[in-house]
């Protein structure tokens, strides 16, 4: 069974197979080829193929942690050998969009500053996307939105935000919005399923009674701001970033309840394996600058 046919598995197992070439940097025709030969090497499907992309089998869901685990173990044991104590080489950081935006250039700055050999990467996508990155060993490290629970994982308090209804500016207040939007509520403007944010909003609208909203998927702050300024729908963010946006006053802010306010955003690592130095590196410096810890 050789390694890089359970990395590609992996992979499309997480991206159900829309992006797994574009990660591993190779063609689709390679993906597919890799996982046909897993799948004639095992004697059985790895996934289900649909028009919507690919989904797991039983064998797949049975495979899937031992392929994450020897992928992970390869990587750290790589870099264990290279390790002699001075950070250098590269780590891959991943994180939420909208940590990445306003949260991390400082923090990054810092680090760089610090560890100049140290070959820094940072990826976004959602928090699924992310833990299953760092449970992978393609991320070293991740900050993702809390709570997290996984035996295999540790995790540190890095931000806390609070979460805000976003409208188009015409809405000045949250009774308004609820009175004067159709019965079924307005158009919910969303990232990708995985999303913690998007999860929560569709707490806040069943909460609200709209639990039928049509929902519409964006990839971009920009693009979902944007969409909203325009009145095409409501979103959730974190304040600092609706705040610090170039369209604020294009758009209303709407405070919720605590219960849907409150979000900690939190830096996982894998909880067994070497910590090699340029990871210990960019802890220490989220631990070191208290205003970077807390909002």
């Amino acid at each position: 069974m050789e390694l890089s046919d359970l990395q590609t598995f992996a992979a499309v197992a997480r991206t159900g197979g829309t992006r797994a070439a574009e990660e591993l940097n190779t063609v689709q025709s390679n993906v597919t080829q890799r996982v046909k030969a897993l799948e004639a090497e095992i004697g059985t499907p790895l996934f289900e193929r649909h028009s919507r992309g690919m989904t797991l089998t039983g064998a797949g869901k049975r495979l899937l942690p031992y392929a994450q685990k020897m992928a992970a173990l390869s990587r750290e044991a790589l870099l264990a050998a290279r390790d002699d104590g001075e950070p250098k080489g590269p780590l891959a950081i991943g994180s939420m969009e909208t940590t990445a935006a306003v949260r991390l250039p400082p923090l990054l700055a810092d680090f760089h500053r610090r560890f100049p050999a140290v070959r820094l990467s940072l990826r976004t996508a959602t928090t699924a996307d992310l833990v299953a990155g760092v449970l992978e060993g393609t991320l070293d490290g991740a900050f993702v939105a809390g709570p997290i629970a996984h035996a295999d994982l540790t995790a540190t308090s890095a931000f806390r935000e609070e979460l805000v209804l976003v409208s188009a500016r015409r809405w000045a207040s949250l009774a308004e919005l609820r009175a004067g939007t159709p019965e079924s509520g307005p158009t919910a403007l969303v990232f990708r399923t995985g999303c913690t944010y998007r999860q929560r909003l569709e707490q806040v609208f069943v909460e609200f009674g709209w639990p039928s909203a049509a929902r519409f998927e964006l990839g971009t702050l920009d693009g979902m701001i944007g969409c909203v300024a325009a009145d095409m729908g409501v979103t959730l963010l974190p304040r600092a970033i609706v705040e610090r946006s170039a369209m604020h006053g294009s758009v209303s802010i709407h405070t919720l309840s605590s219960s849907h306010a409150r979000a900690e955003t939190l830096f996982i690592q894998r909880s067994a394996g070497h910590q090699y130095s340029a990871l210990q590196g960019f802890v220490a410096c989220l631990k070191k600058d208290e205003d970077v810890i807390a909002a």
